[in-house]
């Protein structure tokens, strides 16, 4: 594991990324392991992607941006992952079934909720990454055959530890996105 985590930092970056932070908390709340199936829009430069690739049955990814396909591309074949398919058309072409988690990091993904829907399996989790609050208005006020299940932000603080002083570091990690978990119903 160490060594994918070495890794997985000396990967090219295009656009930003979502942190480990973030992922993790995807990861506890929707249960991703060993048998799961993941669809994934918004690839980016791979980051979110490859952290789920490393514990997950597969993941099939959209990116319509060609240079941050490429980027992503190279950035897979560097980690050597076999189980990711990596596609360059937007999510709106996707015909996937049967998914355990979507995730969407776009800016619109109320756009997307219908797609969703037909191809989440029975209780399956969509997931949608947005920096701002209005978005995640937007999203909820768009819902129909999905329920809400939370919201949240994680924001972490780091604690310093030197000889006898301990206290919090004073720089954190505050607000990178909301994180809005949602279930098929």
């Amino acid at each position: 594991m160490k060594d994918f985590i070495t890794r997985i930092k000396k990967l090219k970056r295009g656009p930003q990324v979502i942190l480990p932070k973030d992922i993790g908390i995807i990861i506890t709340e929707t249960g991703i392991g060993k048998n799961s199936k993941i669809l994934e829009a918004g690839t980016g430069s791979g980051m979110l992607t490859s952290y789920l690739a490393n514990i997950s049955k597969k993941v099939i990814t959209y990116e319509k941006r060609e240079n941050f396909y490429e980027l992503a591309k190279k950035n897979f074949t560097k980690l050597g992952f076999k189980n990711i398919k990596l596609v360059n058309k937007n999510i709106s072409e996707a015909n996937e079934k049967n998914i355990d988690v979507f995730i969407l990091d776009l800016p619109n993904p109320h756009d997307y909720l219908d797609i969703a829907e037909k191809s989440l399996n029975k209780m399956g989790f969509l997931v949608c990454y947005l920096p701002s609050i209005t978005q995640v208005q937007d999203l909820i006020n768009n819902l129909n055959n999905l329920r809400l299940t939370k919201v949240t932000e994680i924001i972490r603080r780091n604690w310093l530890f030197e000889n006898q002083r301990i206290r919090p570091k004073s720089k954190i990690i505050g607000h990178t996105g909301f994180l809005v978990f949602l279930k098929k119903i």
